[in-house]
């Protein structure tokens, strides 16, 4: 894999998460809800018009760009598992953002991803 495949798979990656973090940030100023008949459509206006959750959708929109012309110079099956990198991104974002607990549980799933993610990309 060369550097600019390695690259367009991270950003790639990296578009993803903040698409995530985005919509964290987006649900937590608008609160916990529930949907039921009297309250989908102001809800569903509040999401719609929050710009977090607009800007996260717009990230998913161009990461899926990226993630297209990626595929178009690597392998899926080569590609695929660097997605992984996500959830390491997300894991500690959401700890040091949101005051998310990382437990040694996580941060031992976090070691094994980061290790998975070498050896795939040195294959």
């Amino acid at each position: 894999m060369n550097i600019i495949s390695f690259g367009l798979i991270l950003t790639g990656v990296m578009l993803n998460a903040l698409a995530q973090l985005l919509l964290k940030a987006g649900t937590n100023a608008i609160g916990h809800f529930e949907f039921s008949a009297n309250s989908i459509i102001p809800i569903g206006l509040r999401i719609a018009t929050s710009p977090p959750i607009i800007g996260g959708l717009a990230c998913y929109a161009i990461s899926v760009v990226i993630w297209i012309l990626a595929l178009s110079r690597v392998p899926v099956s080569q590609a695929y598992p660097l997605l992984s990198i996500g959830y390491v991104v997300n894991a500690l974002a959401a700890w040091w953002l949101f005051g998310e607990s990382l437990g040694t549980n996580k941060l031992a799933g976090i070691s094994l991803i980061i290790v998975g993610v070498i050896l795939v990309a040195r294959a």
